[in-house]
This record gives C-alpha cells, sequence and structure tokens, in this order.
C-alpha cells in the first residue's frame, strides 16, 4: 500500500559526526599517476612491452650433504644469457647462507655463537672460455659477491661459470634451511643452498639488496642438480627425480608407478620400510640422487633417513621433466617423519597438495612443473618452486591451512615473478587472497572459512579486522618496503590488507567475473616474468575496464578508509524515500543502502563508487510506496567502514 506517513524527517545525532570532516572529491578522484611510466619494455596496458627483455640463467649443480657434520659443499656450472641491451663488467650473485654469519646485518643486534656459521665459504670463482677456466676476482659484501669479468659481457651473449662452495648447515634456528631432530633420524631442510645469480633488469639494473628474511628475487632458467647422501637416505627435490634406477627399489618404482593412476594417496615409504634398512637399494656407502627442472628461478630439497613417503596423481596432463625423457604422470608427495603419522596430520598431506594443484590450476592458471611435494620437519612454513617446507606436527585444520597457503606460492611468486624483497604485497597477499578461496573449495568447505592468523587476525570478519590497521596512524602502506615493515604489521598488513584488497576488488568493485579475466590475464602475461606494481595495477585496470586510480592510491600507496553515514530520511505520500548519505571517507567503495519496511520487506540499492565524484552529501530517491522503518548502509559489513555508529537510522512515526 500507499506510505501512510506524509512527510517523516530524521536528522543523525550531530554528536556523532562532531569533528568529522567530509571527504574532498577534488583529493580523492585526482589524476593518479603510478610510479613506473609505460615504456617499450613494459606497456601502458600493464603486459609485457614489445622491447620486454629477461636474462636467464641455467644451472648445472652437483652437491655433498655431509649429514653426520651438518656440512653441505657444492660445485655448480652456470650459463648466464645477458639478454639485455647492455653491456656488463661485473654480475652479482646471492650468497643467503651468509645470512648465519655472527658478522652479518641481519646479526647487528648481536646473537648467541653457537647460532652462528661461517657462512658460504668460495673455493672456486671461475669463468669458462674456449674449454679453458679462468679464476676471477670477487669481493664479497654480507649477503652478496661481486664478481668482475675477465671481460665485458656484450649483450646477447652467454657468460660461463664455476664456482665451489661449501658451508655447515644451520640448526633448527636456521629455519629456511637447516636440520632437525625426529626419532628416526636427522631431516635436512635444505634452501638457498647454492651461490644464486641476482636479477638484472629494465627497472634497476643489478637488484642487490641483501637478505633480511624478505625473500627473494631470482631469475629464471633451467636445472639440472644431484645431491649425494649416506646411502640410508631418502631424498625429494623440486622437479623429477631423473634417475629412479640408481636410488629407488623396484617396490618404490613399482609404487610410485601406481600413484601416478591413484586418486588416492599411495605409500610409497610405510612406517615398516624406515624401520627396515633392506628396504633402501644400497645397505652401504652414498647413494646420488639426480633431479632436474625447467622454467624455474630456484630449486630446493629435502633429505632424511627419517622419511615415510607417500604420493598420488595429480589430474593433470602429463609433463616430460627433462628433454630427452618421456611425459610422465605428475604427483602430489609428501614424505615426513613418524611423528607425523596421524589420521588428522600427514595422513592427509598429499590430498591437499593434490587439491591445491588441481584448484589453483583450473581457477587461475595451469602448473608447469612435473610434482609438487609437502615436507614435514621443522616447521618453517616455507616455499620454494614445487617443494614447500611445514611443520611435522601439524594436524588439521592448520596442516590443511598452511600446505595451501604455501603450495600456493608456486603461484606469486614462482609463477608470476615478482620482487618479493620490495613488494612482499605482491607474494603473500595475492597468495592469501587465493587460498581462502580454496578453503572455501576444499572438501564442501571442511576447513572453511580459512582461520589462521595472517587472514583472520581477530574476529574472522575481513572488514572488522581491517579497521585497526586503517585507523592505526603508525601502520604502513603496502607499498612500503618489505624490509621497513615490522614484525608488528608484517601480518595484518602484507598479508591481510593484501588479500584484502583483492577481495574487495572481486567481489564489491569489479564483481567476479571481470576481476578473474583481469586477473588471469595478468598471470598469464607475466607467468615466468617480473611484473612490477605498476604493471598489476595498469592490467587489471585495462583488462578489468575502469579506471581505479582512487582505489591504488587509497589502499595501496595509503591506508584510507571508507566512512558512510544515513544523514535523513524523508518520506512522501508519493511513495519515494529520499535518503541523504555522507561520505566521510577516503575510499569511496561502492556501498549497500537497505531500507527496511513496516511489513518486513526490504528494498536494497547499491550506490557506486561515481556518486561520490562531485559530491560527499548525496541525496538518493527510492521508490518505496510503503511506510520504512529503517536505513543502513552496509548491513552485512561488506566494507571496512571505519565508524559503523552512524550507519543506521531507525525512523518513528511522529
Amino acid at each position: 500500500m500507499g506510505c501512510t506517513v506524509l512527510s517523516t524527517v530524521v536528522v543523525a545525532n550531530n554528536s556523532v559526526a562532531q569533528g568529522k570532516t567530509l571527504s574532498d572529491p577534488k583529493a580523492v578522484f585526482a589524476p593518479f599517476a603510478l610510479p613506473d611510466l609505460p615504456n617499450v619494455y613494459r606497456s601502458g596496458s600493464g603486459v609485457p612491452g614489445p622491447g620486454y627483455w629477461q636474462n636467464k640463467v641455467d644451472y648445472t649443480i652437483n652437491a655433498r650433504l655431509d649429514a653426520p657434520k651438518h656440512a653441505l659443499e657444492g660445485t655448480e656450472y652456470i650459463v648466464y644469457t645477458n639478454n639485455s641491451p647492455d653491456t656488463l663488467d661485473v654480475v652479482w650473485m646471492q650468497l643467503e647462507q651468509n645470512h648465519y654469519r655472527k658478522d652479518s646485518r641481519s646479526n647487528a643486534a648481536g646473537v648467541a655463537e653457537e647460532e652462528t656459521t661461517e657462512g658460504t665459504v668460495l673455493e672456486t670463482v671461475a669463468d669458462q672460455t674456449e674449454g679453458n677456466e679462468h679464476a676471477l676476482s670477487y669481493l664479497v659484501s654480507d649477503t652478496r659477491v661481486q664478481i668482475k669479468l675477465q671481460k665485458p659481457l656484450q649483450p646477447h651473449q652467454h657468460l660461463k661459470l664455476h664456482i665451489k662452495w661449501h658451508y655447515t648447515v644451520p640448526g633448527v634456528w636456521g629455519g629456511r634451511t637447516a636440520f632437525s631432530k625426529a626419532q628416526d633420524g636427522d631431516v635436512f631442510e635444505m634452501a638457498q643452498w647454492y651461490p644464486r645469480l641476482s636479477v638484472y633488469d629494465d627497472r634497476r639494473g643489478w637488484n642487490t639488496l641483501p637478505y633480511l628474511e624478505q625473500e627473494f628475487f631470482l631469475e629464471y632458467g633451467n636445472f639440472d642438480y644431484s645431491i649425494t647422501v649416506p646411502w640410508n637416505f631418502t631424498v625429494v627435490g623440486s622437479g623429477a627425480l631423473l634417475n629412479p634406477n640408481d636410488v629407488l627399489t623396484e617396490t618404490e618404482k613399482r609404487r610410485l608407478a601406481e600413484a601416478g593412476h591413484s586418486e588416492k594417496r599411495v605409500q610409497i615409504r610405510g612406517l615398516e620400510d624406515v624401520e627396515n634398512p633392506r628396504s633402501h637399494l644400497k645397505t652401504s656407502g652414498e647413494a646420488t640422487w639426480h633431479f632436474a627442472m625447467q622454467n624455474t628461478r630456484d630449486v630446493s630439497f629435502a633429505a632424511s633417513p627419517a622419511f615415510l613417503w607417500d604420493a598420488e596423481h595429480i589430474d593433470l596432463p602429463a609433463v616430460s621433466p627433462w628433454p630427452g625423457h618421456p611425459a610422465a604422470p605428475r604427483l602430489a608427495m609428501s614424505v615426513y617423519p613418524r611423528e607425523g603419522v596421524s589420521p588428522n596430520g600427514w595422513d592427509r598431506s598429499s590430498d591437499y597438495v593434490k587439491h591445491a594443484i588441481e584448484y589453483f590450476s583450473a581457477q587461475w592458471f595451469a602448473y608447469p612443473w612435473p610434482n609438487a611435494i609437502n615436507v614435514g620437519g621443522y616447521g618453517a612454513g616455507m616455499e620454494y618452486p614445487g617443494i614447500v617446507f611445514d611443520g611435522m606436527h601439524e594436524r588439521d585444520p592448520q596442516l590443511f591451512w598452511i600446505t595451501t597457503h604455501e603450495i600456493g606460492h608456486d603461484w606469486f611468486p614462482m609463477i608470476v615473478g615478482s620482487d618479493e624483497r620490495r613488494n612482499a604485497f605482491m607474494d603473500e597477499g595475492f597468495n592469501t587472497f587465493i587460498d581462502a578461496y580454496a578453503s572455501d573449495h576444499f572438501n564442501k568447505g571442511e576447513f572453511a572459512p580459512k582461520q589462521d592468523p595472517e587472514f583472520s587476525p581477530q574476529t574472522g570478519k575481513p572488514a572488522l579486522d581491517i579497521v585497526p590497521v586503517l585507523t592505526d596512524a603508525a601502520a604502513p602502506s603496502l607499498m612500503t618496503a618489505a624490509d621497513e615493515i615490522s614484525e608488528k604489521y608484517r601480518h595484518s598488513v602484507t598479508y591481510f590488507k593484501g588479500a584484502y584488497g583483492l577481495k574487495l576488488l572481486r567481489e564489491q568493485i569489479l564483481g567476479p567475473d571481470r576481476f578473474d579475466r583481469a586477473f588471469k590475464r595478468y598471470i598469464a602475461a607475466w607467468a615466468f616474468r617480473h611484473p612490477s606494481p605498476s604493471d598489476f595495477f595498469r592490467a587489471m585496470e585495462s583488462e578489468g575496464g575502469e579506471d581505479l586510480g582512487w582505489f591504488w592510491r587509497g589502499w595501496y600507496f595509503t591506508n584510507a578508509a571508507p566512512d558512510y553515514a544515513v544523514k535523513s530520511v524523508q518520506m512522501d505520500k508519493g511513495g519515494d524515500v529520499n535518503v541523504r548519505v555522507l561520505n566521510y571517507g577516503t575510499l569511496p567503495m561502492p556501498v549497500h543502502l537497505q531500507l527496511k519496511c513496516a511489513d518486513g520487506s526490504v528494498v536494497d540499492r547499491t550506490l557506486p563508487t561515481e556518486f561520490w565524484r562531485q559530491s560527499s552529501d548525496v541525496t538518493l530517491t527510492v521508490h518505496v510506496g510503503k511506510p520504512v522503518i529503517s536505513a543502513s548502509l552496509d548491513p552485512d559489513q561488506l566494507i571496512p567502514d571505519v565508524d559503523r555508529s552512524d550507519n543506521t537510522l531507525k525512523i518513528t512515526a511522529p
């Protein structure tokens, strides 16, 4: 029926608005210039330009693990291809093991003597020219080394380096590269274990930030690596095992073949195998495990006599692990000591790996590598291409969440190779975003919603949880360099705000259809390349079909937030309702307005961002035709309005 109240005006409580100032549309919607201008290398549409180039590094590595001494020694041969237009007189390499030296920059505040090593000891640094080897001079600077070339490396030429090195493997205090104790022997989680070329790119030349535990930025290439270990060790590594006949028993090979066609896990090595010395191919000496991985930025491995091992089929097309090798089924694999055995623990790990690989492949970009491995060890929760290190004592749901998160890093930043040392939100934030949806998808939401502190630090409601960050004057912005973000804000800003920004973009601004198309395009365009934040912003605008400068400025470069208020509601005898809405915030998100009627029905409208381009005081007229008892903004708490006290007005008849 028609509205029975001729004119009812309700004005917001003035005390609520005291001290607030309406937003200035000219400032919020001012033209926004991204840090990097488009050029021949990076286009205005956010994809690589016609002149884009990227250097390439191929590694052949032979390493030996002296398990009793907790030491690793290795020899690597590197082919470095200079695809840049520049002539290079030096190359820079990363020596992350120097992080554990007592005199490293990261240990400037002091560290216990027993928690230090001598770092990477370089024995040979040489180039190879026409079959001859020439020693090169070099300068070690903390976790980097600058190598002076014998002659400048011209554009489109190759450099061949020979490097020999050794180091002591840290204990559990090493975290990302460590050994830890298990009942049946030490578990070695070997990452950041070889000298690696730094990135030389069109934006900065040599990228030489020291390693302060802010992860990595690496070139892509092919890896051929061999690991020699004691005879009773099981080794898993990034990529694929190339010499199963040299290290696996007939039983192990048969079980692996079975796993290649199984939708459920197959035990390759069980407890009975760990307890039986005859379960290995050898009974003394050493064994060399040979792995390979193509088009990757890194490789890591794990080794232990304590490993149980299971695997199951990944539902993706078979791939060849290396030129000259036939295509093989791809496997989701897990290795862990007996401490991990549990129906609610590592017995389910390979199921989690399989789901993550298949889900992310279907949703965003096909997984490119042969296998994916979860290692149960010390529990650093750390990711490398094709292999992740998690905790042997983790159980559901924490094991599911950490496994999915670390496996998700295969997409960000292992496939899309952003600079983690500068722009951590493109790594942790992007990945936290995709693995939150994976939690919703797994087994009809068994572990949904994702509840780990990286994504939902307080209530589990993102729009509420992010408010303390947005209202904290000391909180850094997402564009703050990774090394400048303190531990206090690392998860709440880098992970949580980074992820929630994409969720807002997908669910509130662009909508899932436009967002997904744009995000997939961005991933495909920058797969195995090095995008900058500006490339991402431009790609989402161009493909998403939206001018988002206001959002980039507000969410990424500052800590802007929405703050709306219902100022008044006026109803006339014609059935129209005039709702006056004020905008105090500097992040003009689309906002849902809900009118509740006396008969229990509701009328919904969305106020788009464009409402606020000319004024922060707008009136919306809605034809309702029946009495209205309240007006609410964002009743479902989908946007991070920092002051909800003035979001609702209840209407009473005079």
